[in-house]
């Protein structure tokens, strides 16, 4: 199995389906991964395999690498189009993470105060109060929602956390007030023996009810690109996702899609 790992804190740039040209940042360790959810489809693969034995990198250490990394890409006339917190797992489990926001935005604003920040969150740690306002200082706070059912959160995303419901999910979603990007993945396929679609007429238009009490300033619908830990996981089609996107724009919402 192909799985993706970063072993720095500061990796690429690369080129993101949704971002553009984007610098990322892992917060979570270099030799395995660390995240509250265990998602089907990670392509970090399953927590259970690739279990980490080094410390997080501290603040000190993000900010560090970040300006060097910063520094050398002005020197080489090349800018990103964001800086983006993603890597090997969940970064807002970082202890540290609000001041390495305010560290990143302070270093961006300096090297190149174009560049969006980006977060990419499973919204696990938002009752964490520091975490909810890094999330508000950045341009995209992009959260995950990939579905309005218990049992279908429990099958595809597999919180550690017993309690992690979508109803606590929504709540804390909605305190945004619209200043949030909505990220969804759609797919199908066998668990465990068990039928995962998150596709269905009942899901679909509870996703859509959901997106009307959030009121995101953007939606993000993708699907699988790239090799899955589960191997019974099927991709959305074009058609799939077009339909999805229709009636999402069809309610008001701005809509990108990733095929």
């Amino acid at each position: 199995m192909s799985t993706i790992l970063f072993d720095k804190i500061v990796f690429g740039p690369i080129h993101s389906r949704r971002l553009g040209t984007s610098l990322g940042i892992n917060l979570l360790p270099a030799d395995g991964k660390l995240c509250s959810f265990n998602c089907v489809y990670c392509e970090c693969g399953l927590n259970e395999e690739h279990r980490t034995h080094t410390h997080l990198p501290t603040r000190a250490e993000v900010r560090e690498a970040l300006e060097l990394k910063l520094m050398a890409m002005k020197k080489e006339g090349t800018s990103p189009d964001v800086i983006t917190f993603a890597g090997n797992g969940e970064p807002t489990v970082h202890p540290e993470f609000g001041g390495i926001i305010a560290d990143t935005i302070a270093t961006r604003d300096r090297f190149f105060p174009n560049a969006k920040i980006a977060v990419l969150s499973n919204a696990t740690m938002l009752h964490r109060e520091e975490v909810f306002r890094a999330l508000n200082q950045i341009e995209d706070n992009i959260l995950k929602l990939d579905s309005v059912l218990d049992r279908r959160i429990r099958q595809i995303d597999r919180p550690n956390d017993p309690s992690f419901c979508f109803d606590s999910l929504l709540r804390q979603l909605c305190r945004f007030d619209g200043n949030l990007i909505i990220q969804t993945m759609f797919l199908r396929g066998e668990v465990n023996g068990e039928s995962i679609d998150n596709m269905t007429e009942e899901e679909i238009t509870g996703w859509l009810d959901a997106l009307r009490q959030i009121r995101p300033k953007q939606v993000m619908i993708y699907t699988i690109d790239r090799e899955t830990p589960i191997k019974s996981l099927r991709k959305a089609t074009h058609a799939e996702l077009d339909a999805i996107a229709n009636r999402a724009r069809e309610a008001g919402f701005d809509v990108t899609v990733s095929y």
